[in-house]
């Protein structure tokens, strides 16, 4: 497994965390993701590494903003 951490700029509530955690959640390989809505910290567990190019269509499909990896 991998764990890839990534910065996301927006969220602000428990709705921008379930957003987010649904829409990366969403890609495949991905089988866990933990946001911290604090930091805006978002760790991505996958069997594989993900493109961050994903990562980020993923973000912005739910209406946020990646920072960085």
């Amino acid at each position: 497994m991998v764990d890839t951490t990534y910065q996301v700029r927006g969220m602000t509530c428990g709705h921008c965390v379930s957003a987010v955690s649904a829409e990366v959640g969403a890609i495949a390989g991905v089988r866990d993701v933990q946001v911290n809505l604090a930091t805006g910290r978002v760790t991505v567990t996958s069997e594989q590494p993900v493109a961050t190019d994903s990562i980020r269509a993923a973000v912005d499909e739910a209406g946020y903003d990646l920072v960085e990896a």
